[in-house]
Order: structure tokens, then C-alpha cells, then sequence
């Protein structure tokens, strides 16, 4: 959801504690959300689900009102790739769901989502799930001092090239803390030792889209819902990292 630029943040010991404060807390929700995906269950009901849980805990949902996005969550099914609007249609039975939101807890805040399978899905939508997954993973790897953004893309690309996926380019990761989307902008398209350098005391998110067939995509008539353009299946993963001298650490585990 947007863009960044500007300068970007370096965050200190205590500002990373903060955040991860946010961010046990969207792992909680993550969890807890993926618990109540079944067959029959509308992706309306998770956002209710996701508010409330979020307003009981003192935290809110930072992408309602966002350029007057008007829900909780983002929920892509099947071949939405991202910012699906939850709706009244059930889930059934092998389809999968991408859930995706903003945790905002006393200012800072913590991006997640995780593609949920609805009961049995099909082998195909199984190797794309465990692929898109492990894209994040190998990308999660990169993210330490000295790599660049060109490092995490040609990790994701690997993966994806090994199973045939595309890697949608139009929607990346960023920068996160005090606002939901800040520099530097993480892109899934590039080559190792190109981009932005990592430094440490960075967040960003780490978030690559996986598709089945081509990776073009086009935005719905709401304005919102990014759909693959050939139809075919997309996944998602994501965690929002901090750039640590240890090495990554996942904000959001």
C-alpha cells in the first residue's frame, strides 16, 4: 500500500523493542486469524475478528482510513495478489487466502501476511505456498549490514525460478516503523550487489508475491483488488526485519 521515499530511519535498541512489541502482537493475531480460516467462513468475518482483536489489546488497525482503504485487513483469494477487500463471500474448499495487515501499538508499527490454505487445496497450490514461503525465508537471509536490496530480490528470484513462479514487480516491501510505509522501497526484481545498501538499525518488510504463470497483474474497478492478469494462483509472504549486527532479526515471528 504506497510508496516510500524520503530519508531513511535508523532505529535505536529501544525503538526496535517498541516495534516489537507490534509485532508479537500481529504474530499473535496472524495465528489467531489463521485458526478461523475454513471453508464457509467469509474474509468479512476475519476483519471483524482482526479489529476487534487488535482494539482489546490497545493496539489499532493502522490501514483503515489509509488513503480510505476501509477494512482491517487485506484479503486476496486465489488469483488476487494483494489488497483484496474482505467481502461476504465464503471461503470454500481449496481455495487460498492471503491475509495481510498493520499493527499500530503506541506509534510503531508491524506488517504481516500469510497465505492460508481453506481445507485440502491442490498439489499445485501446495508447491506455490511452500515456494512463496521459502521466496520470504531466502530473502530474510539477506537482510543484514553490507547486503543490498539487489541481495533479498535475486534470493526471491531463485526460488521462484526454480519452481517456475513469476515475481510480481509492480508491489514490494519498505521501510516501516512510525509510518506504515517509509524508505527504503524493497523490490523482488534485481541483482545481487545492486540498490540500497542495508545498514544497521533498518526495518523494513520483506514480502514477495508469487504467482503461477505470468506475473502482470491489474488493479480492479474498486480501485483496490490487484488481480493476476492471466488468472493464474498467487501467495504471500511476509515479516517486517530488522537489520541487526547479528544478522535479521523477524520483528514479527
Amino acid at each position: 500500500m504506497g510508496s516510500a521515499v524520503g530519508k531513511i530511519s535508523i532505529r535505536s535498541q529501544e525503538e526496535l523493542g517498541e516495534m516489537a512489541i507490534a509485532g508479537r502482537l500481529a504474530s499473535r493475531l496472524r495465528r489467531e486469524l489463521g485458526k478461523r480460516v475454513a471453508p464457509g467462513v467469509s474474509t468479512m468475518a476475519l476483519n471483524e475478528y482482526a479489529e476487534r482483536f487488535l482494539l482489546q489489546r490497545g493496539a489499532k488497525p493502522a490501514q483503515k482510513g489509509y488513503h480510505g482503504y476501509p477494512y482491517a485487513i487485506c484479503a486476496a483469494v486465489n488469483d488476487c495478489v494483494c489488497h483484496g477487500m474482505p467481502s461476504e463471500r465464503l471461503l470454500m474448499k481449496g481455495d487460498i487466502v492471503t491475509l495481510d495487515f498493520v499493527v499500530e501499538f503506541k506509534g510503531w508499527m508491524a506488517d504481516t501476511a500469510w497465505t492460508f490454505a481453506v481445507g485440502e487445496i491442490s498439489p499445485e497450490a501446495k508447491r506455490l505456498r511452500k515456494a512463496a514461503y521459502q521466496a520470504m525465508v531466502s530473502g530474510i537471509a539477506e537482510a543484514r549490514p553490507g547486503r543490498t536490496i539487489g541481495d533479498i530480490a535475486e534470493a526471491v528470484g531463485q526460488i521462484a525460478d526454480a519452481g517456475g513462479y513469476g515475481v510480481v514487480g509492480q508491489f514490494g516491501g519498505h521501510g516501516i516503523g512510525k509510518a506504515m510505509h517509509e524508505p527504503p522501497e524493497v523490490s523482488y526484481i534485481g541483482m545481487a550487489g545492486t540498490g540500497r545498501k542495508l545498514k544497521e538499525g533498518m526495518v523494513i518488510t520483506i514480502e514477495p508475491m508469487l504467482t503461477i504463470g505470468s506475473p502482470e497483474v491489474f488493479i480492479d474497478e474498486d480501485g483496490w483488488t490487484v488481480l493476476t492478469q492471466e488468472g493464474g494462483l498467487a501467495a504471500q509472504f511476509e515479516h517486517t526485519v530488522a537489520i541487526t549486527r547479528n544478522g535479521p532479526l523477524i520483528l514479527t515471528r
